[in-house]
């Protein structure tokens, strides 16, 4: 989308307060074009291939990967984006880069690693991709990380205690003042959570842990599926599940950029200062809509993420996630020797706290797979 089909409160390239380091500009690409495609040829971005959703990687190679959501996650922000008429470009970096700092094994691996590190500063995926595009990732001679702009990773980091954001500076700030984050983090952040809740719909009926039964619980599920049923008589079970996933999207989506434009109106911020001073989010769903889409999360937290086969797994994926921590943190030998090196550099004081971050950042870096076989490597 050209600049000048922008609305005046997008996130302007030209206007970009600029990233950690200073770099000459491209003559081909805009600040948030050069921050999507370092982000896409990234390690980290590439490792989320074989990170899970909600059933780990093994299980299947139907099911969805952190990768598969980061893309279906991008695809719905650049709709939104793009309806809006703000910056695509900069809502399609943000998404494709929210997911970079989770564990292996999803919000289950996340949990233990967090636990483990409660005397260490703790975990939390946004602050690791944050973490990995300004420090971890090490592609460039001139500076450390990605050196992405201010705006995309204002982005990435979607929550953040005070505690922490007191040491972000600049970036931390609309968590101690209660700000908001430009437009398009608003959109990435609905985005994931449209893309969340129905593409889970698609996996758990694929592994036979849903049915149309169980979800026609939801009033909002079951409309949209006797809306399919009606529209024709011929389908078979995988067309319907098809069908019913993408009419709930679109009705979502849909529903969301006309109350968005709505709010927008109301508001009239003129500037990206004014969204980000809003007392309130500007990217919303309509009343009746967000609390659909609510009822549906809550039915699938209960029949889904709680069902006794994911309970299993998560339950797998924590004591693999805690065993490799505790048994690198008592035996550092285990890793490798780059990292070996690296903890060898600090002094007593620093150790225990710069060691357990390190393992932590190696852990949180493993795909499920890798985890897996490491962990049978060490025993």
């Amino acid at each position: 989308m050209a600049t000048k089909e922008l609305k005046n409160f997008a996130v302007l390239p030209n206007e970009s307060k600029g990233r950690l380091h200073k770099e000459t500009q491209s003559n081909y690409r805009n600040e948030f074009q050069r921050d999507r495609d370092r982000i896409i040829h990234c390690s980290a971005f590439r490792r989320l291939e074989y990170k899970t959703q909600v059933f780990v990687n093994h299980e299947g190679d139907m099911f969805r990967t952190r990768l598969t959501h980061s893309i279906e996650v991008s695809q719905i922000g650049r709709t939104i984006a793009r309806a809006l008429n703000v910056n695509e470009d900069l809502t399609e970096a943000i998404c494709l880069a929210h997911d970079l700092g989770h564990t292996p094994f999803g919000h289950a691996g996340q949990d233990a690693l967090n636990k483990c590190m409660r005397d260490f500063g703790g975990f939390e995926h946004n602050l690791q991709s944050l973490r990995i595009v300004d420090i971890l990732e090490q592609r460039y001679l001139d500076f450390p990380g990605l050196n992405l702009t201010f705006e995309t990773r204002e982005g990435i980091l979607k929550h953040c205690s005070k505690k922490n954001a007191l040491k972000l500076g600049e970036l931390g700030e609309r968590f101690l003042n209660n700000n908001q984050p430009s437009l398009e983090a608003q959109i990435a952040n609905v985005a994931d959570e449209i893309a969340y809740n129905n593409h889970d719909i698609d996996d758990g009926l694929r592994a036979g842990l849903l049915s149309f039964e169980i979800l026609n619980e939801s009033d909002f599920f079951l409309e949209q599926y006797e809306m399919v049923c009606e529209k024709c008589k011929e389908l078979n079970q995988r067309q319907i599940r098809h069908e019913v996933v993408r009419n709930m999207i679109n009705y979502i989506v849909s529903d969301l950029i006309e109350t968005s434009k709505i709010i927008i109106d109301e508001c009239k911020p003129n500037n990206v200062n004014s969204v980000r001073n809003s007392e309130k989010l500007l990217i919303k769903m309509s009343l009746l809509v967000e609390k659909k889409h609510k009822d549906l999360k809550f039915l699938l937290r209960k029949k889904l993420y709680q069902h006794e086969q994911v309970n299993l797994m998560t339950k797998k994926a924590k004591e693999t996630v805690t065993y490799l921590f505790k048994t690198y943190m008592k035996k550092p030998e285990l890793l490798t020797n780059e990292l070996q090196r690296k903890i060898k550099l600090y002094d007593k004081k620093q150790h225990e706290q710069k060691k357990a971050r390190m393992i932590a950042d190696y852990i949180a870096g493993m795909t499920d797979r890798f985890a897996l076989s490491e962990c049978d490597r060490i025993t």
